[in-house]
């Protein structure tokens, strides 16, 4: 039987990657408490290796801070998918997204970085896609990422 979410993903030409093991902390990448499925901070990048390195407003543009918010959640997807029996079917709706984003003092447009993720959760999960979020800009990011994404999920 195929994924209602992964036949979604698939017509919306999204591939996600796999999920990223922990780089530096003894954490679990997500963790399901009851019908909740927390899932911890994820970095832009793929197959192990980071992309967006960097400041918004200094070394990054706007545009570039919302593809790796964007890459990010994809992250989150991954590890969504992986924690749960029968993958993103198994989401009922996208509760919160927390987004950190390493900017310029002067930058002001944080949430507008974070929105790179939050439009990802509404493409793929529709009106269940639609979530609460904090969005916080800081002087630095582990590994010299420009963003980091965490999420909590509702789930079956």
């Amino acid at each position: 039987m195929v994924s209602i979410i992964d036949a979604r993903l698939a017509a919306l030409g999204i591939v996600l990657p796999p999920a990223p093991a922990p780089r530096a902390a003894r954490i679990r990448m997500a963790r399901k408490l009851g019908n909740l499925l927390f899932v911890s901070g994820q970095l832009p990048g793929w197959d192990g290796e980071l992309h967006h390195l960097g400041r918004v407003g200094d070394t990054l543009s706007l545009a570039q801070a919302q593809q790796a918010a964007r890459a990010s959640a994809l992250n989150v997807l991954a590890q969504a998918r992986a924690a749960l029996p029968h993958g993103l079917d198994d989401v009922v709706s996208v509760v919160n997204l927390r987004g950190f984003v390493a900017s310029t003092p002067d930058f002001v447009r944080i949430a507008e970085v974070v929105n790179g993720a939050s439009d990802l959760m509404v493409e793929v999960f529709g009106e269940a896609g639609a979530h609460t979020r904090t969005a916080v800009g800081v002087a630095s990011m582990p590994h010299g990422v420009v963003v980091e994404i965490e999420a909590l999920f509702e789930v079956v």
